[in-house]
């Protein structure tokens, strides 16, 4: 009997190797990883369609969290200076508005002012673009010229038409129901910000409870960095480009200096997306001459602005690839269009520096950690 009873121990301790040694080696490793992969893109996948479908809550409360990172340097200022914290806030939250409502109006006047100057010159420019396409290699006949304007008429006059503008009548009420969530909730978080974030950490203790503090104290560092940089650097270009438009004589200089001061804050791409409208827009009322004089001087501002005052406002800020922040980009257009265009590259700043303070201060997460290279030998 106690021989039979060592085999049967023999062979279970066989056994419980063999299915050890399953998951131990290599393969078992890397199928390990493959498992925990999975469940980080399921978990990812998920939090992703909870945003999108909430979106009309989730993006205001992320847009003012962003805001509020940003403008609170302003509220800590007032209220070491013993301004009480309603206050504050209010002083804060009713200078951007102002802000914004002056920038809307002077819009306003400006395309109200310079529209129909603009729509003369569109005309000329148009019929210009038709004598010059009569005299190209291939032939175009005005019939077919004719055609393709009718079918914008017949476009703009259809049906589908009708119910495309019935679809971006109900995305602005949309719009102005997150635009007033945004001012609420903007407004609590700069009045209560760090008492909301304390109350979210209650559960956490010891090294857990360490670690959310960093992490928050990273999040609102890197987006109120990254909002100030960029507004620095969006203002800088509009201010250069639009006074290069006045220079020049295009129409509508302002609406067209707002536009490039909002386009910046998409990253690589949107001061090419404004370069190329002020261009349309000197081709169309000006001519081709013009036209190119605007570019040299949208080329000769964005180099100024990427070689010697970007590094300067965002190198401390946006540590990532110029490939990781276009994938990002289009990652973000695909899911959110242009509002996820604007918010994904902060966002991965973000995630960018949690790893970074991992660990602590200045240790950053194991896996991203830089190694040594007696380590990698």
């Amino acid at each position: 009997m106690g021989l039979f009873r060592s085999q049967d121990a023999e062979v279970a301790k066989h056994d419980a190797a063999v299915r050890h040694s399953l998951w131990a080696d290599a393969f078992g490793t890397l199928a390990t990883r493959a498992v925990q992969i999975i469940a980080v893109l399921i978990v990812t996948i998920g939090v992703i369609y909870v945003f999108l479908s909430l979106s009309l809550v989730t993006l205001p409360v992320l847009l003012a969290l962003i805001f509020a990172s940003a403008m609170l340097p302003v509220v800590s200022f007032l209220r070491k200076h013993r301004v009480p914290s309603v206050l504050a806030t209010l002083i804060c939250l009713f200078a951007v508005l102002i802000i914004l409502g002056l920038v809307g109006w002077l819009i306003v006047w400006a395309v109200e002012n310079q529209a129909s100057s603009l729509v003369d010159s569109a005309t000329s420019g148009f019929n210009k673009l038709q004598d010059w396409i009569t005299t190209l290699p291939f032939s175009i006949s005005d019939q077919q010229i004719e055609d393709v304007r009718n079918a914008a008429v017949d476009f703009v006059t259809s049906s589908q038409f009708g119910s495309g503008a019935l679809a971006g009548a109900s995305a602005v009420g949309s719009f102005a129901t997150g635009l007033v969530l945004m001012i609420v909730v903007l407004f609590f978080f700069l009045k209560d910000g760090p008492a909301i974030w304390e109350f979210l950490l209650r559960p956490f203790t010891g090294e857990n409870y360490a670690r959310a503090r960093r992490i928050g104290d990273k999040t609102v560092t890197t987006l109120g960095g990254y909002v100030r940089g960029t507004a620095t650097v969006a203002a800088v270009d509009a201010i250069g480009i639009g006074v290069g438009l006045w220079i020049v004589g295009v129409p509508l200089a302002l609406p067209l200096a707002v536009i490039v001061f909002l386009t910046a804050f998409i990253p690589l791409v949107g001061a090419t997306a404004a370069g190329i409208l002020a261009a349309l827009v000197a081709l169309v009322a000006l001519g081709p001459v013009q036209a190119l004089i605007v570019i040299g001087i949208v080329v000769l501002v964005n180099q100024l602005e990427g070689n010697f005052l970007q590094p300067v406002l965002m190198g401390r800020t946006l540590q990532l690839h110029g490939l990781v922040i276009l994938v990002a980009l289009t990652a973000g257009t695909i899911l959110g269009g242009v509002v996820g265009a604007v918010i994904a590259v902060p966002l991965m700043a973000v995630v960018w520096g949690i790893t970074q303070v991992w660990n602590g201060e200045h240790e950053p997460a194991e896996m991203f950690r830089q190694k040594r290279r007696e380590e990698v030998r």
